[in-house]
């Protein structure tokens, strides 16, 4: 009986390391953003291309066990902790749509939403996010992008408290009410005036009218 034998000529090799080759693994990465109410970049981040899950939260303050009653007194910032997909997105493309969902210009919140806790900041995991966040912030400053400023804040990450359950997806539960809330807040008209065509870039929704 014959038996097949695998060629050892450069070319043999090369088909073999085909039939064994190993595809790639998508690697589950988060990223951290507090830019004002997050029930809006929540779901601003869940209609972007390779992102997994997306969920409320409060970090940055000084209680152990920040509320929603108490996190602005606390002096913690709402936020979003994104797991998203290496494969299909990268960091630096998420920062680029962050920059653009929000006013970073704006020290003083967001939109309606006023204080501390509702003002813009981009918390990194590891040295490489703090890198391209700054680089990014940078760039933007350096070219005067927006007329003004950015002055988002630039930190590392700290523990992410989980908001309460009826936060998550507020957008799903309370369609009504989280419409004529993001409307009368003036937060799309805000964004759209100060980024003009590059606003909301990379969020599918904002280009489908719902």
């Amino acid at each position: 009986m014959t038996r097949f034998k695998f060629s050892t000529s450069a070319l043999g090799l090369a088909l073999l390391g085909s039939v064994f080759a190993v595809p790639a693994v998508a690697a589950q990465k988060e990223a951290i953003f507090a830019g004002g109410c997050f029930w809006c970049i929540e779901k601003d981040f869940e209609h972007v291309d390779g992102v997994v899950d997306v969920f409320s939260g409060y970090t940055g303050g000084t209680n152990a066990n920040p509320t929603y009653q108490n996190h602005g007194k606390y002096r913690h910032r709402e936020v979003v902790k994104i797991i998203y997909d290496d494969t299909k997105t990268s960091y630096a493309r998420l920062l680029e749509i962050f920059w653009r969902s929000v006013d970073p210009t704006d020290a003083g919140g967001q939109f309606c939403d006023r204080g501390h806790s509702y003002t813009t900041a981009v918390y990194a995991v590891d040295g490489e996010q703090l890198a391209l966040a700054q680089a990014q912030k940078d760039a933007l400053n350096s070219a005067n992008v927006l007329g003004k400023p950015v002055v988002t804040e630039i930190a590392m990450a700290q523990k992410v408290t989980p908001a309460e359950g009826y936060h998550q997806d507020y957008y799903k539960k309370n369609p009504i009410r989280y419409k004529y809330y993001r409307y009368r807040c003036g937060r799309d008209q805000g964004v759209k005036a100060l980024w003009g065509n590059e606003a909301y870039t990379g969020v599918s929704y904002m280009n489908k009218g719902s």
